[in-house]
């Protein structure tokens, strides 16, 4: 198998095995699967170490508003009544005015707090300095661990409105947010591996040969709108000083961010 050091940028991801024979198509789309569930579950730890911290989010006409303000709106948050963490809540005020301040009791938050840990250590990059692999699999098992640590503190479950459960539901709406900058949607993605494209109409085999003991550095990132004899430009392995000198003197170059 084909062992792939899979970056954004120049920073390290996570490693992954493909057999030099497998077709480009089905290798990008897998890498960038398991690339945007990585995201998922980093967007999901860190909302569920504030529901431990402050209970669940607030209804959306509620946020950033003060206990002045909500009463004089006559406001009332519904689904905040029902939503109580297992062993009753404690009061922890949300400074940012985000969530609803019932917290779980200890006992509950360090349940969250641990599965927390341990699935952001299922996911970590540190495997690549250990050479371990990251599949699919073991991201869909941190995925229901953060699931089945949700249910046990909130039986009656999260409202519909709160991050968690809408990433849970893959229902989570990113526009706008920094976190959208991450994602890389499949249709959109590119594999690069020493300043080329892979190309999802050939095989992996194509560009790495036959040698399935092969380790090769693949760069990931969203497909740029650009024109075909504009290739160089796009490639993540572009040095744009470089191109500069070497296109010194040409008129009308576009500089593209990476």
């Amino acid at each position: 198998m084909v062992l792939l050091h899979v970056k954004r940028g120049d920073e390290s991801q996570f490693l992954l095995q493909a057999s030099g024979n497998t077709e480009l198509e089905e290798l990008t789309v897998q890498v960038t699967r398991v690339y945007n569930a990585r995201l998922k579950v980093q967007r999901i730890c860190s909302e569920m170490e504030e529901l431990a911290e402050h209970g669940v989010f607030l209804p959306p006409n509620m946020q950033g508003l003060t206990d002045d303000q909500i009463e004089e709106l006559k406001l009332r948050d519904e689904w905040g009544e029902k939503c109580v963490p297992s062993g009753g809540a404690v009061f922890r005020k949300d400074d940012i005015g985000r969530r609803n301040g019932h917290a779980p009791n200890e006992k509950m938050k360090q349940v969250l707090k641990k599965t927390v840990e341990e699935a952001k250590a299922i996911i970590s990059k540190k495997h690549v300095e250990a050479g371990v692999c990251v599949t699919m699999e073991m991201v869909k098992d941190a995925l229901d661990q953060l699931r089945g640590a949700t249910m046990i503190v909130y039986p009656m479950g999260l409202p519909p409105y709160d991050p968690i459960r809408m990433e849970l539901e893959d229902k989570e709406d990113l526009s706008g947010t920094q976190a959208a900058l991450s994602v890389i949607e499949e249709s959109e993605a590119q594999l690069w591996w020493a300043a080329k494209e892979l190309r999802r109409t050939k095989k992996l085999s194509d560009y790495v040969g036959r040698n399935e003991k092969t380790k090769i550095i693949v760069k990931i990132q969203q497909r740029l709108e650009e024109e075909d004899d504009d290739t160089c430009l796009s490639s993540p392995w572009a040095d744009s000083s470089a191109l500069k000198r070497h296109f010194h003197g040409v008129k009308d170059i576009k500089w593209r961010p990476r």
